[in-house]
């Protein structure tokens, strides 16, 4: 196995997940909200497996490996999120899996339903050829980004960043042009993270909010 992708999620738990939507959704709802949104994020996935061989993982934040295994099945790898910002547990997820001799790690999140086969294969594919893929988020994050084992700078990627404002994104181009890494960009998509962005949601007509009860 030389291909993982790590999604990073929490268990859904009423009050403690996509807070910000409380206000619009309550916090049940909005927890409902974050257990649709990660299941259809890990079916697109599990969907790649049928073009390619890849091993999945979820880092969870919150439950155990017990309830998220019975919450969202068998043939993936869970674990438990480390302590630290979110820059500290990207790198540490990147550096766990390439200890493992994996050759192209991509980590995403649930928050951007609009992730495709299409997206998830040409990030995997680019990483035969580019240090560095990334997926801009509009909200000047990003949504995906995915790295190969042949550098071992990988950590300066993921410090000195303003993580959750809309920094990140030019940040991480900054940091990436002073290690002279070569960048594979994907197109800029929508994360669900505010009552404003629910729009985004109802497209997914099998999945629409009037369903959050």
């Amino acid at each position: 196995m030389n291909e993982t992708l790590i999604i990073f999620s929490r268990y859904p738990e009423a009050g403690k997940t996509k807070t910000r939507m409380i206000p619009a959704l309550g916090a049940v709802k909005a927890a409902k909200l974050q257990q649709q949104m990660s299941e259809h994020t890990l079916n697109t996935v599990r969907s790649l497996q049928a073009y390619r061989s890849n091993l999945i993982e979820v880092h969870f934040g919150g439950g155990n490996q017990h309830l998220m295994k019975e919450w969202l099945g068998s043939g993936v790898e869970y674990i438990e999120q480390v302590p630290g910002d979110l820059g500290f547990k990207m790198y540490s997820a990147f550096e766990r899996a390439f200890s493992l001799n994996n050759q192209r790690v991509i980590i995403i999140g649930t928050d951007c339903p609009d992730i495709d086969l299409e997206i998830l294969n040409d990030a995997f594919e680019a990483l035969h050829q580019h240090d560095l893929v990334l997926g801009a988020a509009v909200d000047g994050g990003y949504y995906l980004i995915g790295l190969n084992n042949l550098n071992n700078s990988i950590a300066q990627l993921f410090e000195n960043i303003n993580w959750g404002t809309a920094e990140v994104f030019s940040q991480t181009q900054t940091i990436a042009a002073k290690l002279n890494l070569k960048v594979h960009y994907l197109p800029c998509l929508s994360d669900v993270d505010r009552p404003e962005d629910l729009c985004i949601w109802q497209k997914y007509s099998d999945l629409k909010i009037e369903k959050l009860s």
